[in-house]
């Protein structure tokens, strides 16, 4: 079972009047990204299996992993939002709001490796996801296109280096070394930096495109005429360069999937420049890996993809709130879980620990996501009628306030 991560921070905007602002200042379609996200993460983790097939099991597909690269891009915005939009803090704000954002980032590794000791079978992205705000912060100064330049460059070198660095430490002593001298490792009994960085199910080096593809969205002047759509425009070519361009690798390269097949011992490898069957890199030294576009892959055409479906809906979710007003009222309660989407993350791996949900027959599994995702709406509805924040995030908020006796 996975985990796509959640997105913890408020979604109140510096910007004049960009779109779709509610009147607290949320910007209402980054809350309806952030709800449907979380929706396609409840089907990940309680809802059918794929291979239901129909369109139920089509719809279950999409939501391995793609959600994952909607919640990091997401992140990439809010690290905006945090450290000023539409321009930059500078001086004794930017000071505390790189204090924030640390602050931040210490509470969600921890808050990370918590929920993991609960011992679910999701892989939990918190302790990832705080890591992946410190790496990108000291780009918060930078122009949406330098980003954007940055954001490429990172999606086409990371993923090899990644697959050179695994190839390494494939021989477990060499690892097994490093975290010895860890004390992550030693404080959360697990493999510390050498998981978060290179061997877990979501390697910083390979999700840091996902963030900062973000931050230049968020640079951008999303009120200008024509903005979103360019941005729409952008996320359409990526998933066809990303997915078709593994499509078409998979299919000429001679024995790429015949390779795929047998490193993962499945026969999916045909449809793995989208699905998930194939799982993750199973072992070090298989090229052919290398041009799949599975969600959780690490690979280049993944990351190019996954994007551009994060682009989509973000820019999708900004205009429909922005144009329609019926749009608003009906997307509520979505967009009411994304607007509590911390507390929502952490109170759904709670909740399955408590309920035992990983226990029962495959036959419960639609039944279980449908009250799950009504639950959460409900009680998220419920919750903003009467407060601004989430109950999580009034903690998180809280604890950054010692942030401004910075200097």
């Amino acid at each position: 079972m996975r985990c796509d991560a959640p997105p913890e921070a408020a979604s109140s905007v510096g910007a004049g009047h960009p779109p779709g602002t509610s009147s607290t200042g949320r910007l209402i379609g980054l809350d309806l990204a952030r709800g449907l996200a979380i929706l396609g993460m409840l089907a990940a983790h309680v809802g059918p299996e794929p291979s239901v097939g129909g369109p139920l099991g089509w719809v279950m597909e999409a939501a391995r992993g793609r959600p994952a690269a909607l919640f990091a891009l997401l992140a990439g915005f809010t690290l905006v939002i945090l450290t000023g939009r539409p321009e930059p803090r500078t001086g004794r704000a930017g000071r505390q709001a790189v204090g924030r954002v640390l602050i931040r980032s210490a509470i969600l590794i921890a808050l990370g490796y918590a929920l993991i000791a609960l011992d679910t079978d999701i892989d939990v992205i918190l302790a990832a996801y705080g890591l992946l705000f410190v790496l990108a912060l000291p780009l918060y100064r930078l122009r949406a296109a330098t980003l954007a330049v940055i954001a490429a460059a990172a999606a086409l070198v990371l993923p090899q280096v990644l697959y050179l660095i695994r190839i390494a430490v494939e021989n477990r002593s060499r690892a097994d070394a490093v975290i010895a001298f860890d004390p992550l490792a030693r404080s959360t009994d697990s493999g510390g930096f050498v998981e978060l960085f290179i061997t877990g199910a979501y390697p910083v080096v390979t999700w840091l495109p996902f963030i900062i593809a973000g931050m230049a969205v968020a640079k951008l002047d999303l009120g200008r005429p024509g903005a979103l759509s360019r941005v729409a425009m952008c996320g359409g070519a990526l998933a066809v360069l990303g997915y078709g361009g593994s499509w078409l690798a998979l299919h000429l390269v001679p024995g790429a999937q015949a390779a795929v097949n047998a490193a993962t011992d499945t026969t999916a490898a045909a449809s793995a420049w989208w699905s998930d069957a194939v799982g993750e890199d199973p072992t070090a030294g298989v090229p052919a890996w290398l041009l799949v576009a599975a969600p959780h892959s690490q690979t280049t055409w993944s990351i190019l993809g996954n994007t551009g479906v994060a682009l989509l809906i973000l820019a999708t979710c900004l205009i429909a709130t922005d144009r329609s007003a019926r749009v608003r009222w009906a997307a509520s309660p979505v967009t009411a879980v994304g607007s509590i989407a911390l507390t929502a993350y952490v109170g759904h791996i709670i909740a399955i620990r408590v309920l035992g949900v990983e226990d029962l027959p495959d036959s419960a599994a639609l039944p279980v996501f449908i009250c799950f995702a009504v639950a959460a709406m409900l009680l998220a509805l419920a919750w903003t009628w009467v407060f601004r924040r989430g109950p999580l995030e009034y903690l998180l908020h809280a604890a950054t306030m010692p942030a401004r006796l910075i200097k």
